[in-house]
């Protein structure tokens, strides 16, 4: 019998605000009296609030560290917190991939890494800000404080393949990488913010109120997708505070448990009351897959992302001030003590102190005059100009022509093509419905968008009309960009012509197959047959088996109607149907026992659906729900697992150059053209 994994031994440390050398001796005297740790995983800030060194140092701690004049005890992680990076530090992780110095290695963005002892980590660095998450077009990078949602789509990708292809030596730290694995499931998770529903279900009280409404709801579906079992931040409020959630357990993965901590900062100025704890340690041993449940735990609750619950305000901590006592009715608590000076004055230092930023004995750091001057060279992210940082913008809570938050430069509303609101304050993407038919007080959904602006419509000159290998009367064949099968450059071998992975797609622009008009429909609908009856028979003479599948998805921004084909080898067309619902189970995709029931419920756009047709002729579908996230890669997240190719994931790393794209659409014409009905 094969012995147990051999327990890893972590200590967690919050932001260290600069403060390396103070930080390492604390670590090493952990070490010393509770160790031996394996590793240190630092939260939040590592180096602090962008600025200069203080003056008369030749050098300031963070070009020490990059010098190698200051050495960490122990291997430790760090990540971005809520600040921009130093441009030093990100030149450095540009050239060596991550390690800063001996025993520093700092970790991507959205990045996850497998130790040496098996133990995945995954990190999601910066902060939430709804409308850059929503509107940003490319991932924001270390020089912005903020992420985006490619930056959680980076992730999730990053969760199921290795960036690297060569063999690993875990010999030195900055070896360490990720091994190419098909589970989303990660040991530890680390992110600066919170998530938004991890309060819910929970007795513990909540030592400051505000920390009841901080959370950023993408990191929900991260926590969902990769059920951490250990997740740990450090925004936890200004300053930040120390808080333990009660464990709980996902039923779908045999009693996994999870736990929260959010961790107080080990840098900055004190505040007035206790210092909060900054620091945490743990032991955990790589799970093997056939290991027994663990005991779920005495004080576990429900789950809060996957109970469906109402979001009640938390109980917060007594605070000092006058209060009804329950026993002994109305009585005066004692006030916490301010800052004073030597006579007792209030907003002095203490003697000997010095502001850490201007070395000055007048006020603390967080009065420091220089702390709003942004370093040379910092471009404000929102509004483009030197001069301030990001949160002194005087364009950051700037409104638009409708009251709504003001537009990023650049932006236009897709409804009316306006630069000044947002499409969600648009007045004519919500004037679907008038003010009185909306329930709840909410905004109607804007209006679907047209063919003009639609990446599938043959009038859009955008279209890349150089995949497209057939048209038909109600129809149009195309490859898509990053198709899942590799071809060209990306490719050992090719079993179908040109790739195979085709789009089926109506000429007509209608949101899901669904939508189209009872009196359109029959036509279209047959054409679409037609073309999948050619596919089967063209992928089946090249040994292949075939999978279509189909989002119906009723999105905000509307869509168009396509089917998905994709061409597997015959070796796994019994394993289909097992793979949608495995994948399915971790992502709360569940199938429906009557397909032709669920699709019939589904008619008219009354829900979103997702729909696979099997190579044995079998269906399934899953029908969406408000309360449950879908993500539209989903059928493309499972054909990868299947074929083992996890480095297919992400559509835009596997993009071709327009002549090779031109190649496999040439190639795959001219092999189908005797099966194309069109023709």
């Amino acid at each position: 019998m094969a012995s147990s994994p051999k327990p890893v031994k972590v200590l967690t440390v919050g932001s260290a605000l600069g403060s390396l050398k103070d930080l390492f001796a604390k670590i090493k005297s952990i070490n010393a009296k509770h160790g031996k740790f394996d590793f240190v995983l630092c939260t939040g800030d590592f180096f602090g609030p962008l600025g200069e060194a203080p003056s008369g140092e030749k050098h300031d701690e963070v070009a020490q560290l990059l010098d190698g004049e200051l050495e960490a005890p122990l291997e430790c992680y760090i990540m971005q917190g809520e600040n921009p990076l130093p441009d030093k530090v990100i030149e450095k992780f540009a050239k060596t991939g991550g390690e800063l110095c001996k025993n520093v290695f700092l970790m991507s963005k959205s990045g996850i890494i497998t130790t040496a002892d098996g133990l995945r980590i995954a990190c999601l660095g910066g902060v939430y800000e709804p409308s850059i998450y929503s509107s940003s077009e490319t991932a924001p990078g270390f020089a912005s404080p903020f992420f985006s949602s490619q930056t959680t789509e980076k992730l999730l990708a990053n969760t199921l393949s290795n960036s690297s292809s060569k063999p690993q030596n875990y010999s030195s730290l900055a070896s360490i990488r990720s091994a190419a694995n098909s589970s989303q499931l990660v040991d530890i998770l680390i992110s600066n913010s919170w998530p938004e529903n991890v309060t819910a279900l929970s007795s513990t009280p909540l030592p400051s109120q505000e920390l009841a409404s901080i959370g950023a709801p993408p990191l929900d579906d991260i926590v969902r997708r990769t059920k951490p079992r250990y997740h740990f931040t450090a925004a936890g409020g200004r300053p930040p505070h120390f808080w333990e959630r009660e464990p709980f357990v996902w039923d779908d993965e045999a009693g996994r448990i999870s736990r929260f901590v959010s961790l107080g900062a080990f840098g900055g100025e004190p505040s007035a009351g206790k210092k909060q704890r900054w620091f945490y340690a743990f032991s955990i041993a790589p799970l093997q897959s056939d290991a027994p449940a663990l005991p779920k735990p005495a004080n576990a609750t429900k789950n809060p992302f996957t109970e469906a619950v109402a979001r009640a305000p938390k109980r917060a901590m007594p605070t000092e001030g006058d209060g009804e006592n329950y026993i002994f009715g109305n009585i005066q608590r004692p006030g916490k003590r301010t800052r004073t000076d030597a006579q007792g004055e209030p907003g002095k230092p203490p003697p000997g102190y010095k502001c850490r930023r201007c070395e000055s004995s007048e006020h603390f750091i967080n009065d420091c005059p220089e702390r709003t001057k942004p370093p040379e060279g910092y471009i404000c992210k929102i509004c483009n100009t030197p001069g301030h940082l990001v949160r002194d913008c005087p364009t950051r809570h700037a409104v638009g022509d409708t009251g709504g938050r003001k537009p990023r430069e650049g932006y236009v509303c897709r409804a009316c093509g306006s630069e000044e609101h947002y499409i969600e304050d648009c007045p004519v993407a919500n004037q679907r419905h008038s003010h009185g038919d909306r329930r709840g007080g909410k905004r109607a959904p804007p209006r679907e968008i047209g063919p003009d602006e639609c990446w599938f419509c043959l009038s859009n000159p955008r279209l890349a009309k150089h995949l497209i290998v057939s048209i038909g009367s109600e129809c149009y064949v195309t490859l898509p960009r990053g198709q899942i099968v590799p071809t060209q450059s990306a490719a050992d071998k090719v079993d179908v012509p040109g790739g195979g992975h085709v789009l089926i797609i109506p000429i007509a622009h209608y949101p899901t197959l669904t939508t189209i008009p009872d009196a359109l429909a029959p036509p279209i609908i047959d054409e679409i047959q037609r073309y999948k009856t050619a596919l089967r028979a063209f992928y089946s003479k090249h040994g292949c088996a075939t999978v279509l599948f189909e989002v119906g998805r009723l999105s905000a921004k509307g869509g168009h109607a396509h089917i998905q084909a994709v061409p597997i080898p015959r070796a796994l067309q019994d394993k289909v149907r097992d793979a949608f619902v495995a994948t399915g189970r971790q992502q709360g995709v569940d199938f429906a026992d009557d397909p032709a029931e669920a699709m019939a419920a589904a008619r008219g756009g009354r829900h979103g659906y997702f729909r696979v047709e099997l190579p044995d002729g079998g269906e399934m579908v899953h029908i969406m729900r408000d309360t449950v996230p879908f993500s539209i890669q989903f059928g493309r997240q499972v054909l990868v697992e299947l074929l083992d190719r996890p480095d297919r994931l992400d559509w835009k790393a596997c993009a071709l150059p327009d002549d090779e794209d031109k190649a496999d659409a040439d190639a795959f014409k001219a092999a189908f053209a005797a099966f194309d009905p069109s023709t």
